[in-house]
């Protein structure tokens, strides 16, 4: 059975190599946020390799919490995560990487055929292909195959074989070749009408629209910090125009097309949603 000191020995070992690490719980998921952050409410504030300016004292926001810093990940207040850790993860955009996640031997094969050999990792269906270089992490690029690089986070399973190579166009192209499946929004939108009754100024219909248009324009012209820029874009949308019973799911459904056209995930989009809710009290 594997130590708490054992993992945490390897998550030492990744940072003095500037690998940023973190604990994973069984199943590869990551711990919850911090108290201080619970439900996100910061907006996942962060910078590309650390716990970003809220300072939280304990692992949190996922693929953000992964550090170089051996003081964060031998603190107190870290311990008791190393202690129900089942497993090391690491942020391969933090460390100028980018993993091509293989999911079974379909995948394997394609990869083989079709991308240029690189540094490989046995995983426990297929293998984590390693390239040197970041981009964007979408799912489900081809039945089989995710990309992990940038917001992202993979599941350490030791050092690979043979020479890493740079990130090649025929992986770009992966993400490029057709934009993320949107999927329809999994939630009904429950703003109270305008208390005192009388008619709202946002059902005018160029008034609202204007609105949404210009918040799928800021998500999409977004090109860094895409997380934070979507949860800060509903939180914007709903602060204006979530107190009166205006938004529709057609509205919502925009919105999120617009951030999983970015890489956004559908959970994602559903939790930076619920998130900019509970913040406003809605």
């Amino acid at each position: 059975m594997t130590q708490p000191t054992d993992n945490r020995r390897v998550a030492l070992a990744l940072a003095a190599a500037d690998v940023p690490a973190l604990p994973l719980r069984a199943g590869k998921v990551p711990f919850g946020n911090c108290t201080a952050c619970r439900g996100n409410v910061c907006g996942g504030r962060t910078n590309m390799k650390n716990a970003g300016p809220c300072e939280c004292p304990r692992p949190c926001h996922a693929w953000a919490a992964a550090t170089t810093d051996p003081a964060v990940l031998t603190s107190t207040a870290w311990a008791s995560a190393w202690r129900e850790a089942a497993a090391v993860a690491y942020h391969p955009g933090g460390a100028g990487l980018t993993v091509v996640d293989l999911d079974d031997a379909a995948a394997v094969a394609w990869a083989r055929e079709n991308l240029p050999a690189t540094r490989t990792v046995p995983t426990t269906r297929g293998e984590h292909w390693i390239y040197r270089g970041t981009m964007q992490s979408p799912n489900a690029v081809r039945p089989g195959i995710d990309i992990k690089s940038l917001m992202s986070y993979a599941r350490w399973l030791g050092p690979g074989t043979g020479t890493m190579t740079d990130l090649p166009a025929a992986v770009r192209a992966l993400a490029a070749k057709k934009p993320p499946k949107v999927q329809p929004a999994q939630l009904v939108v429950t703003a109270p009408v305008r208390a005192g009754g009388g008619k709202c100024r946002h059902r005018t219909p160029t008034y609202l629209e204007r609105g949404i248009a210009m918040a799928e324009q800021r998500i999409t012209a977004a090109t860094s910090a895409i997380h934070t820029t979507t949860y800060r874009t509903f939180l914007a949308v709903l602060s204006a125009h979530g107190r009166c019973g205006c938004l529709t799911d057609a509205h919502v459904q925009r919105l999120f097309a617009a951030a999983q056209a970015k890489g956004e995930s559908p959970r994602h989009c559903t939790d930076a949603w619920t998130n900019a809710q509970s913040a406003l009290g809605l």
